[in-house]
């Protein structure tokens, strides 16, 4: 599918036809609005931590991490391009170089950066460049944005070694032969329009929550 049959699906077409679905109405403002996304604070608050990722549509990735122990907050956003004005429609143009990314504030005292990157590993497809299943272009890059050289260092080393299991077959099924995904040091991450914050969770396209207890492990339906 094209990325403007994706959004004709998702948001409606221009020609006037309207989106299917229980959040129709929310979609049809989400589609017309012209949002300004502000910067997301740089630290997190006291005793706590930041971690931020990217792998394909955020929608799928937040609720992974929503339903994680020990993560306090989530949210969605843009991050890792050159505009310093992104908005929803500027960065699935792929005009931008933003990526869509999952911001996490976590609580350290219960939840360890590595298992953070189990979770990113998961559900993200590490080995493929600018896409994540039918979602392709810059925007839907596989990246881990690193706040403290600790987090670098963990990252680093997970890459080693799902580079060896995939090698040795012991890796869940993926697309390539090698870990693609870029590591970064963290720079300005912008928070995403409202309708975008914790979207399956509270019903996704057609009004169905998906569950974000904690520890949930329902299969997560991406787009709703």
């Amino acid at each position: 599918m094209t990325i403007a049959g994706f959004f004709s699906g998702l948001f409606g077409s221009s020609n006037g036809s309207e989106p299917q679905g229980k959040n129709a109405d929310i979609l049809k403002q989400a589609r017309q609005a012209r949002p300004t996304c502000p910067p997301a604070p740089e630290a997190a608050p006291p005793s706590k931590q930041l971690a931020t990722f990217a792998g394909g549509c955020f929608w799928g990735l937040e609720l992974a991490y929503q339903r994680v122990p020990g993560v306090i907050k989530t949210s969605v956003g843009y991050t890792g391009g050159h505009d310093p004005t992104p908005n929803y429609n500027s960065v699935c143009a792929g005009r931008t170089g933003h990526a869509e990314a999952v911001q996490v504030i976590y609580n350290p005292q219960e939840l360890e950066y590595e298992q953070l990157l189990d979770t990113f590993f998961q559900h993200v497809d590490p080995t493929t460049k600018d896409r994540q299943g039918g979602d392709r272009g810059t925007q839907y890059r596989s990246a881990i944005y690193c706040h403290t050289p600790e987090q670098k260092a963990a990252a680093q080393k997970a890459f080693e070694q799902v580079n060896k299991q995939i090698s040795e077959g012991t890796f869940r099924r993926v697309a390539g032969k090698k870990v693609v995904t870029e590591l970064e040091e963290a720079g300005m991450y912008y928070s995403a329009e409202p309708y975008h914050q914790q979207y399956l969770s509270k019903g996704g396209r057609f009004g169905f929550a998906q569950s974000a207890q904690k520890g949930a492990t329902d299969k997560i339906r991406c787009y709703g």
